[in-house]
Formats: structure tokens, C-alpha cells, sequence
């Protein structure tokens, strides 16, 4: 499903979405096809629900939007340096 079809069919909710497919443009994540998870009552519940999954599923890529949103503009951020329990080992 397109954005706009999404936008369409859950008007003025938080959602819970999978990218089905997508690509990344310099800088910007572009969501080609999505698949609607969830319809969540608030943005906390959104976020909430987008962490369970991501715990679940850490290879699927899962955002959490509302639908007031004309355009999805996803800006990537790469981690640098160490995390969570890696940083034990480093020392």
C-alpha cells in the first residue's frame, strides 16, 4: 500500500506500519510499499507498540506514524561507537 492510500483508508490515527519495501536516497529513507500493523489510540500507545515489535521482530522494519502527516520524511541516523553490553568488553 501507498502512503497516500493509507492516509485515505486511517484518517487522523497513530498507526503501526511495515516497510515491505524500501530504499534509502542520500540521506532519506523512502517507503515504497507498507503494510498497516496496528491502529494505536495515541502516540504512546504507537511507540509502545512500535518497541514490542521491533524487540519481536528486529529484522523487519517498522515505523510509527499518524496519518496528519501529508509525507513521510524520514531522515536516517547511523549509530556510531558502542553500545549496550559491548561496552563490558571494550575495556
Amino acid at each position: 500500500m501507498l502512503w497516500s492510500e493509507i492516509r485515505k483508508g486511517y484518517p487522523d490515527q497513530w498507526l503501526v506500519v511495515e516497510a515491505l519495501t524500501a530504499h534509502t536516497d542520500g540521506e532519506k529513507r523512502i517507503l515504497d510499499e507498507l503494510a498497516v500493523t496496528e491502529t494505536c489510540p495515541d502516540g504512546s500507545a504507537a511507540m509502545s507498540r512500535y518497541r514490542q515489535l521491533r524487540r519481536q521482530y528486529p529484522d523487519r522494519e517498522f515505523y510509527f506514524l499518524h496519518t496528519a502527516r501529508q509525507t513521510l520524511d524520514i531522515v536516517e541516523r547511523h549509530w556510531l561507537g558502542i553500545r549496550g553490553s559491548n561496552a563490558l568488553h571494550a575495556a
